[in-house]
């Protein structure tokens, strides 16, 4: 007796993968991006893609709330934080982001590496969702992942900066795995927590460039006893 073939993915699972595969893309290419502002944008574009899956989400599985998200998402996270880091690194001579702390090849290899950690680890534990695909959830983990190393791996306030905001999309992605139906004030409430961070980290990196001329962590790092 052969065995039944298994079902193959339907339309929604297939099209919120792919959505979520291009926020992990994203993660790797401001990984690799050697101009600070191609970071931001490309968070820029990474927010927008957390905000189209919130839409997308919304519209197919008929919850309201997301479209306010969604909506919060694109407005705060597309256009009011990069505007902001944006308008604070105008007066910064450089552009280069600062050097890594490993290669770029080996940061890339390290990164598929710990993605693919993530996605076994999630695939191994006990849980399911309703609304969204389980290797969704692998996929933002292995962001979250991935924005940890660009934080730990870039010697520069804006990339650090722009990997803390990154990660941020990685948690907004996995709760959409598994807990869709939030409330709107909780998912609001957690805007605001990402604002107040905009705003003390703009706040150091303006510190920072203003008393060193430079975006370079280097110099912190020497301060180490």
């Amino acid at each position: 007796m052969m065995p039944a073939l298994l079902a193959p993915p339907s339309t929604f699972t297939g099209t919120a993968e792919a959505i979520t595969l291009l926020v992990l893309l994203s993660e790797f290419a401001m990984l690799r991006a050697p101009l600070s502002r191609s970071q931001i944008r490309l968070y820029a574009f990474q927010s927008l893609v957390v905000s189209g899956l919130a839409f997308y989400v919304a519209a197919d599985r008929h919850i309201g709330d997301l479209y306010a998200v969604g909506t919060f998402s694109f407005l705060l996270k597309v256009i009011v934080v990069p505007a902001v880091i944006l308008r604070l690194l105008k007066d910064a001579p450089e552009d280069l982001a600062g050097s890594h702390r490993l290669g770029v090849a080996s940061m890339v290899l390290i990164a598929i590496a710990i993605s693919v950690f993530g996605l076994f680890v999630v695939a191994s534990l006990p849980i399911a969702s309703i609304l969204l695909p389980k290797a969704e959830l692998g996929l933002a983990t292995a962001a979250i992942l991935v924005s940890f190393l660009l934080v730990i791996m870039r010697s520069d306030v804006v990339s650090q900066a722009v990997g803390f905001f990154s990660l941020e999309n990685g948690v907004s992605v996995a709760s959409l795995a598994i807990a869709s139906g939030l409330s709107l004030v909780a998912e609001v409430a957690f805007f605001f927590d990402l604002l107040v961070a905009v705003v003390v980290l703009g706040v150091l990196m303006r510190l920072h460039h203003g008393r060193a001329r430079t975006l370079s962590t280097n110099e912190m790092d020497r301060l180490r006893g």
